[in-house]
This record gives structure tokens, C-alpha cells and sequence, in this order.
């Protein structure tokens, strides 16, 4: 099966700022995707013929300041929900799954939450815990880049403005399997990772600031099923974040990805980013 054509278009939204929008050709169950730091929006093209194989139909957002959407300095993970919903709005979606990886997992956590009634189900990839989650120590097993740029964000946007322009060249916290999933189809995240830098630093900024402040929403009123999927061996978003937010929702299922890491994960034949599409479409057939 050949990939779906995706349109992409521009909404305007009540405070006057552009968000830049995606959606795959179809008739398939819509699906979020939720994108990581710094990416685009645009749905990830390894699992574009899966996913209408599986009778599914990516939606996507690039998150402000990325892209061709308009900044939102100082947004939070909750106004960035707000954003998705306003595009589920526009699009007429009266229920849709999610699926968020890396950054985008806490986005697409936020959006289950806000809005419980039009959620089918959830799955986070590799996906970050709230800062201030009772009894997770944060930072621990991050690598060094991670953790500076994650500090950094806690002294707010000047501070982390300051961390990026003196630490451009830092080296990614990822592993040697990392490095060889990037040679094959998920590839792709380097395209994405492209486009999203050229926008310059401010989305970045903005990101990592909204992941080192508290969310603003009640993880509680998660109330569609959740699947977490995370590599064991991840060192930019360590798994003991999956296993705080497995214990912190009781519909959520984790799947502990031993040997993978950030990227590995998702290329990974068995419980990788395929096979979490595959437990979506189960949940929205069921």
C-alpha cells in the first residue's frame, strides 16, 4: 500500500495566532500525532501505510513557534492542548486517538486528559513524566546533554536561551542502536528534527521550558486507555518516567522496551512504534 497524500493547511485561532495543520487523505479513524523537540508536525511517514492499512488517519500540529505555527512564549503543556483542541474542532473530530513521542508524549497525555470524552485511546513514545511528579527523581539517568538543557529550562527562557547558544554543538544522549535505527526508516525523525531547527531556537526554548514547568493538567481525568511504550536503556528520557506515569493512570499498560533506547524503541520489531499502532487499532475497533 502506497503512502496516503497529506494536505496541510492553516487555522487561525481565537487569540489571533496560525496554527499550521496536517491530515492524511482517508476515511480511517483519525489519529493525533503528537511530534517531539525540535521537530515538525508532520505524521510520521514510516507508519503513514500502516496506519490506513490499520483503517486509521493521521491529524497532526506543528506546536507554536515550530514550523509554520506562531510562537506562544511561555505556553504550557495545558495551552498546547488547547491548540490540538481547537484543531480537532476545525477538522470535526468528534472522537480521535492520540499517539505522541518523545516531547509530544506529555502533549498527547494533556490532550487525554482535557478532553475525555473524544478520546478513543492514547499511546506515548518514550514520552516525559511532569516535573513535579510525587516521588520520581526527575533527572536521574538522563545524559548530560539532556539534563544541562533540562536544568537550563528551570531558570526560565533567558537562562535556557543563554545554555542553547553556548552549547549548540553538544553531543545527543543517544545510544549506538539509536545511531543505526536513524540509518533506516526512521530516518525520518532526522528530516523532521531539520525542519523544526530552521525555525531557529525559540521553539526549542519554548519546549523544554513548558516540560520543566508543571503541566496544569490532572493526568486523573485520564480516562481512555493508555499505552506507554519506552526504551529501558533510554538516556534522554529516562524509562522511569514511563513507570511513574504507569502507576499514575490506571488505564495505562507499559511496555518496557529492554535493550532499546530513544529511537531504537521505535524501530524495534516487537513492541516498537508498529506494534503500538497496531494496540491503537485494536482499542479503536474495540
Amino acid at each position: 500500500m502506497s503512502d496516503p497524500v497529506v494536505h496541510e493547511f492553516d487555522i487561525t485561532l481565537p487569540d489571533g495566532r496560525t496554527l499550521h495543520g496536517y491530515e492524511a487523505e482517508g476515511e480511517g479513524v483519525p489519529v493525533m500525532w503528537h511530534h517531539g523537540t525540535p521537530n515538525v508536525g508532520t505524521p510520521p511517514r514510516p507508519l503513514l501505510a500502516l496506519a490506513a492499512e490499520l483503517g486509521l488517519r493521521w491529524v497532526s500540529f506543528d506546536r507554536p513557534g515550530h514550523g509554520g505555527s506562531t510562537a506562544n512564549p511561555g505556553r504550557t503543556i495545558a495551552d498546547t492542548a488547547a491548540d490540538a483542541a481547537a484543531l480537532a474542532d476545525t477538522l470535526h473530530l468528534d472522537r480521535f486517538a492520540l499517539v505522541g513521542h518523545s516531547g509530544g508524549g506529555p502533549h498527547a497525555l494533556a490532550c487525554a486528559a482535557r478532553q475525555p470524552a473524544r478520546i478513543i485511546a492514547a499511546v506515548t513514545l518514550g514520552g516525559l513524566a511532569p516535573i513535579d511528579a510525587a516521588g520520581l527523581d526527575w533527572f536521574a539517568g538522563m545524559g548530560p546533554t539532556s539534563h544541562a538543557a533540562l536544568r537550563a529550562a528551570q531558570s526560565g527562557l533567558e537562562g535556557k536561551r543563554q545554555h542553547e547558544q553556548q552549547h549548540a554543538d553538544a553531543p545527543i544522549d543517544f545510544t549506538a542502536a539509536d545511531w543505526a535505527a536513524l540509518t533506516g526508516e526512521w530516518g525520518w525523525l532526522g528530516e523532521v528534527a531539520a525542519a523544526g531547527a530552521a525555525s531557529g531556537i525559540d521553539a526549542l526554548i519554548d519546549d523544554d521550558v513548558a516540560y520543566v514547568t508543571p503541566w496544569g493538567v490532572d493526568l486523573g481525568a485520564v480516562a481512555a486507555p493508555v499505552l506507554l511504550a519506552h526504551g529501558a536503556d533510554d538516556h534522554v528520557v529516562p524509562v522511569a518516567h514511563a513507570d511513574w506515569l504507569a502507576s499514575a493512570m490506571p488505564s495505562a499498560q507499559l511496555w518496557r522496551l529492554e535493550g532499546e533506547s530513544h529511537i531504537s524503541a521505535l524501530a524495534a520489531e516487537k513492541h516498537g512504534a508498529a506494534d503500538a499502532l497496531r494496540w491503537l487499532a485494536d482499542r479503536v475497533r474495540g
